[in-house]
């Protein structure tokens, strides 16, 4: 017999400051570089397991869909195939993708988010023409990305400032829980898996949600709300866990656009600022950084303008470079070039990059080998 939800807990809801959800420990003292153009003068955090959530202590419980309470109800399997019998599963039907923002691989299932189409398609084969992949999800407006921690799939349902959770229910996606007024435009959803936690970023109030569930249950738990208040106003697009600490990319405001012109790097257990890294105007409306072997690779959407005419790919050793201009634009060397790169994702040791604004060039494949990117392919 096969039950979504095992059972459901009594949460006692207590304030957020004291709330332990997210919880990481950081090993490393921080001192101020006196070479700053060193980024070894940080000493790196650990991350250590969080302790299991036990689903007592927690902000908020998810509301469950009509079709997740009558799971959360099913005595058997009669009764959950019940449930989910009005769910079809329906083939997609567009041969192009409409600004996909992210692509990942969960098992053996491969899910774009095709933003524009407000859906989240996936496929068993990477390479099957886009009308033969399927709907997973088209309860979202303007996704962004999707997470997984193998047992939920967390989706940011970005301009309904909520958070969607499917679960597979017999080879079948099901919309089970939802998480409502989450921020403002929440725009990146991560799972940890050291930390045991759903990490989903409000993109203009400078929050970070945290989300958990037991190990012996499907429902989720907003655990935790943490706050900079810096970035409050801010749009910024995505944050990274890099050894240890969290990065959230320059962005940009309409009000304070030298307050924006900052990668911030902080403590993941509690958003402690450690460092800034002041960043050109040209390239501030940043996307994601990612580590890849010795360099940083930084997508850009836009200057501090706004303008997606400074859209590209940039590579530098050291974040502290980029204050005075020294860094390596690859976008047009590897890429075609004057598209706007969005999200990387890597899958085993291939990455992936989405951009949009390019007919027939929206997903790209690559690999890096001795810090050089080899490999490019135009999958979509």
């Amino acid at each position: 017999m096969k039950k979504t939800f095992l059972y459901k807990t009594t949460g006692l809801i207590l304030a957020i400051s004291m709330l332990t959800g997210c919880q990481i420990a950081g090993t490393g003292a921080v001192s101020t570089p006196e070479d700053t153009n060193s980024q070894a003068s940080f000493a790196s955090t650990t991350l250590t397991p969080s302790s299991p959530f036990d689903g007592t202590t927690y902000i908020k419980e998810s509301s469950l869909t009509s079709v997740g309470q009558e799971l959360a109800e099913a005595e058997d399997d009669v009764d959950i195939e019940d449930a989910i019998a009005g769910i079809d599963v329906v083939q997609n039907y567009d041969t192009e993708l409409s600004v996909p923002t992210y692509i990942t691989r969960q098992d053996d299932t491969w899910f774009i988010v095709d933003c524009y189409h407000n859906r989240v398609i996936y496929s068993d084969d990477l390479n099957a023409p886009l009308d033969e992949w399927y709907i997973m999800s088209g309860d979202a407006t303007q996704p962004h990305t999707i997470a997984s921690d193998g047992s939920v799939y967390m989706i940011d349902d970005t301009e309904n400032n909520r958070v969607l959770v499917y679960e597979k229910v017999n080879d079948k996606f099901v919309h089970t829980q939802t998480f409502y007024d989450i921020g403002n435009r929440p725009h990146y959803t991560i799972y940890n898996e050291i930390t045991d936690t759903f990490y989903v970023w409000s993109s203009t109030t400078g929050e970070l949600y945290c989300f958990r569930h037991t190990s012996d249950s499907t429902r989720m738990y907003l655990t935790d709300i943490k706050k900079i208040n810096e970035l409050d106003g801010i749009y910024v697009r995505s944050f990274s866990i890099i050894d240890g600490y969290i990065y959230f990319v320059s962005g940009v405001s309409d009000t304070d656009s030298a307050g924006a012109s900052n990668i911030i790097m902080c403590d993941l257990d509690t958003l402690e600022i450690k460092e800034k890294y002041t960043v050109p105007a040209e390239v501030a409306g940043m996307v994601q950084i990612t580590k890849i072997q010795d360099y940083y690779y930084i997508s850009v959407s836009t200057d501090t303008t706004g303008s997606q005419d400074y859209a590209t790919i940039i590579k530098t050793p050291s974040l502290y470079d980029l204050s005075q201009g020294k860094y390596e634009d690859i976008y047009s060397e590897y890429f075609i070039g004057g598209g706007t790169p969005y999200y990387i994702s890597n899958v085993d040791d291939i990455y992936f990059l989405t951009e949009h604004r390019l007919k027939d060039h929206s997903i790209w494949s690559f690999k890096v080998t001795d810090n050089s990117i080899t490999d490019v392919t135009s999958i979509f």
